[in-house]
């Protein structure tokens, strides 16, 4: 990763700490841009801040753990107060493709679990249209993924499965993931209920009409923020 999109992550990720407020229980987000986040939150923590961490992967709670942030259960916490995150492509309309990370299904729940959605990118995250750049991940069960695999083909899309068969990724719920490409066409709502309808899927990586603030890292050392 170049120095430069570093930099821009780790503008966003601060700009983003600071909506964090005392006593909140929060949402840690997965991947390289969240864990720029999950840092800086670590570092109001040691500052005194009160927050109580809800984390979205097994990588994000060793993480938290090490920086000295307290952590619950989903399941434990009447609400979340603000979940931040990365996100692999956001669209102009705040729409977003998430899941290159592995992490989707925990950050879709803690996502619509949340009162408030901060997500956090450089500047290349920024495309005109979701699958631009980025595959949709859809999260599979392994039992019959070939079959799945076919349901979804008929959908359009054409999927690949991550890490291939000698070596699949495995997701930390055990699943699978496959990778597919987008043709811009398609009608990405009506297409997130046809994927949820096919037996074997799990979850995919569209996270439509969740409204999130999103803080942009620019080159130029500015951090803009934009709301749904």
């Amino acid at each position: 990763m170049a120095a430069d999109q570093v930099a821009q992550k780790r503008l966003a990720a601060e700009r983003a700490s600071a909506e964090v407020r005392d006593g909140m229980v929060v949402g840690l987000g997965s991947g390289s841009t969240a864990e720029l986040f999950v840092r800086a939150l670590a570092e109001r923590v040691r500052s005194g801040l009160r927050v109580a961490g809800v984390p979205t992967s097994e990588a994000t709670a060793r993480l938290a753990r090490e920086l000295g942030i307290p952590l619950v259960r989903l399941e434990d916490c009447p609400a979340v107060d603000l979940d931040v995150d990365g996100a692999d492509e956001v669209d102009p309309n705040g729409q977003l493709l998430k899941g290159l990370g592995g992490a989707l299904l925990r950050e879709k729940i803690v996502a619509h679990a949340a009162r408030r959605v901060v997500i956090v990118v450089d500047e290349s995250k920024l495309v005109a249209r979701l699958g631009e750049r980025a595959p949709l991940p859809v999260e599979v069960v392994r039992f019959g993924w070939r079959r799945t695999a076919a349901a979804l083909a008929a959908l359009g899309l054409e999927p690949r499965l991550r890490g291939g068969e000698a070596d699949p990724f495995v997701t930390d719920g055990g699943n699978l993931i496959l990778d597919c490409r987008l043709d811009g066409a398609q009608d990405l709502a009506a297409l997130a209920a046809r994927c949820k309808l096919q037996v074997g899927v799990v979850e995919h990586g569209l996270f439509l009409d969740l409204h999130p603030m999103v803080v942009v890292g620019r080159a130029d050392g500015r951090c803009e923020v934009r709301q749904a």
